[in-house]
This record gives C-alpha cells, sequence and structure tokens, in this order.
C-alpha cells in the first residue's frame, strides 16, 4: 500500500484500512496487507518526516524500510512511455525503488 508523505494521504489510509477489515469480515479472512511503502517524501520538509514516523508507528514491520523520495525524474519517465529503471537508471527514485524490490524479494524468500 503506497503512501505519500502528506497529511491527506493519511486520512485516505485510513478509509482504505477500513474497507481492508470489511474484505477480511466479509470476503477474504486471509487477506493481508504486503506492505506499506512511503512515497514522495521530501526531505526539506517536517510534516513529510511527521508522516513517516506516524505511519511506522501504526503499521510498524510491514512498512517498508527504504522510502521512495519525491524526484522529478519519476514524474517524467510516464510521459515517456518509460519505467523509471529504464528513463533514468541512476535517478534517486530509481535507486529508491530497486531497493524496495529488493526488500519485497528478501519478505517473500522461502528458507531453502
Amino acid at each position: 500500500m503506497p503512501i505519500q508523505c502528506e497529511y491527506y494521504a493519511l486520512e485516505g489510509v485510513q478509509a482504505l484500512v477500513k474497507n481492508v477489515h470489511l474484505i477480511q469480515r466479509h470476503l477474504n479472512p486471509a487477506l493481508q496487507l504486503g506492505g506499506v511503502l512511503l512515497t514522495m517524501h521530501d526531505a526539506r520538509t517536517r510534516l513529510a518526516d511527521q508522516v513517516v514516523h506516524e505511519v511506522r508507528e501504526h503499521f510498524g514491520d510491514i512498512v517498508f524500510r527504504q522510502i521512495v523520495p519525491r524526484n522529478v525524474r519519476l514524474s517524467e519517465a510516464p510521459s515517456y512511455g518509460q519505467p523509471i529503471v529504464v528513463y533514468d537508471p541512476l535517478s534517486r527514485g530509481s535507486i529508491a525503488y530497486r531497493e524496495v524490490a529488493k526488500e519485497v524479494i528478501r519478505r517473500h524468500a522461502r528458507p531453502a
């Protein structure tokens, strides 16, 4: 579940979590959030850090360690019809998403 590091995103998360609980109760008791990804983080603002703190406190271990920064190259890539890893593989956003992918792989790796 991606969460932008902005105030109104926290309100939207509450609604989404409520919907997940409804689905668990009525349709799919096994449904679980696979992870929470903090996105569009602007390190220059205190608000972004407050959102990170609130999300980590509320969701705990399912929050990915990697945070995706606000990055112009990430915004540009779709307009060129390319994923960020092709459009600008060395941008901060591209590097962050590769790190998230590694976390996903580690979380779902099966012991041999």
